[in-house]
């Protein structure tokens, strides 16, 4: 059995061997297939292009009078807006460059910790990726409160309710698990944690790829990405209201502006990732106008559109993914019933029957399939679901370059391995 039905009409209408065309690593080695997105997607043509452009043309220092270092202030000027329509921003300044979500998560946390008071409560998930945690955890005098993932995989809003109160200062979570693929209702959590005077945090790195993030629907006052899971170079992004940042406590050089995005932006960012970010949002408002038959749309009506096209198809790829796993006998970790695939993304963790996951992540990768073993780096999750953190667990994990039938192929070596399991 092949791809189900229902799912016929997204699979045919997402115009996936053109998209392809833009990933030149697609192309360059045709016979291997990319299914560890999580750990990074591939890039276009127009990001290696923009690096390259840069570190030819402009690879000096910003804040100079000269024609190539005005340049560079005019790429960090372009990216900020690109990005600030990718997340829907009141307000470019709301945005800040630097090295990684982490290293905000972090800068964020060591912000927070200085203004704890009567409100010293952070609430944290146990679904959450070991850097939307540890980094909370580390806070001094910050009473951690745990929201508890449900057996299903999922985050409730109606738990993060029951321990909210007058002393939560901040609810941090994923938009989305990055080991089981569940999306996680956050415009419901920032409701519930500001009718206590509470704000959230959300770490938006898994979600960037695969859906439209809107921090004004979201109503959150803080979130996190990183370039790389969304087709850029490796460097990160941070989102905050910009009265909140005006506010927070950080560390700055003496001639740092105490304003938001500088006072933010500690040391010096690599520009060129930067560039390529700029490109890589450019390349979704492409796939947007290419298709629609109406080309003259706004920046983020194009993201809007490419974005819910994504969503769509990859929902046929969760599909056919999930039926593979069930066939195979597969323990799947996480939302599995077909009716509930908007709750989740195609990134799925399972475990075979007899085999260890380095086993079968090792007999993929004889057959020119890269996936992921291991924890996920959610070594508490893995012990929420009965899992060895040693040995951990399987993950594959697709975007919307990624076709059914390389899911089809994958299907074939996993037959195999089980058969000789």
């Amino acid at each position: 059995m092949k791809a189900s039905l229902s799912t016929d009409n997204a699979l045919e209408r997402f115009p996936v061997q053109s998209i392809r065309g833009n990933f030149p690593a697609l192309n360059l080695d045709e016979n291997f297939v990319f299914f560890d997105n999580a750990a990074g997607a591939q890039v276009p043509q127009a990001v290696l292009d923009a690096v390259n452009h840069h570190l030819l043309v402009n690879n000096v220092q910003r804040g100079g009078r000269y024609s190539k270092s005005l340049a560079v202030d005019a790429v960090i000027a372009r990216a900020r807006e690109s990005v600030a329509i990718l997340l829907n921003t009141r307000d470019p300044s709301e945005v800040a460059f630097g090295m990684n979500a982490t290293s905000f998560i972090r800068l964020i946390s060591l912000a927070i910790g200085q203004t704890l008071a009567e409100r010293d409560e952070i609430i944290v998930t146990d679904m959450d990726h070991e850097a939307n945690i540890a980094t909370w955890l580390a806070v001094p005098n910050a009473k951690i409160v745990w929201w508890k993932m449900r057996e299903d995989g999922n985050l409730y809003v109606e738990d993060l309710q029951e321990i909210l109160s007058s002393r939560t200062r901040l609810v941090a979570c994923t938009v989305t698990s990055n080991a089981l693929g569940s999306i996680v209702d956050v415009a419901a959590a920032a409701k519930a944690a500001h009718h206590f005077g509470a704000e959230i945090f959300l770490d938006c790195v898994h979600y960037g790829p695969h859906g439209l993030i809107d921090v004004q629907a979201m109503d959150c006052d803080y979130l996190v990405c990183s370039g790389y899971k969304i087709f850029s170079p490796h460097m990160g992004f941070l989102w905050g209201r910009r009265e909140i940042l005006q506010s927070l406590p950080t560390f700055r050089e003496d001639f740092i502006p105490d304003e938001p995005p500088a006072k933010i932006e500690a040391g010096t960012f690599i520009y060129e990732n930067v560039a390529g970010v700029d490109a890589a949002v450019q390349y979704l408002e492409g796939l947007g106008a290419m298709l629609q038959e109406k080309r003259h749309n706004s920046r983020r009506d194009n993201i809007t559109h490419a974005m819910q096209a994504v969503r769509a198809y990859e929902g046929a790829l969760s599909m056919e993914l999930l039926r593979v796993l069930r066939e195979i006998g597969a323990t799947i970790y996480g939302i599995q019933d077909e009716s509930r695939l908007h709750e989740r993304v195609p990134t799925v963790c399972f475990n075979l029957p007899g085999l260890q996951p380095a086993r079968v992540t090792e007999g993929m990768a004889d057959a020119r399939i890269g996936v992921r073993d291991g924890h996920m780096y959610a070594p508490r999750l893995m012990r929420r679901l009965g899992v060895d953190q040693d040995s951990g667990v399987v993950r594959i994990s697709l975007v919307h370059y990624n076709t059914v039938q390389e899911i089809h192929r994958f299907q074939d070596v996993l037959q195999s391995l089980s058969r000789h399991a």
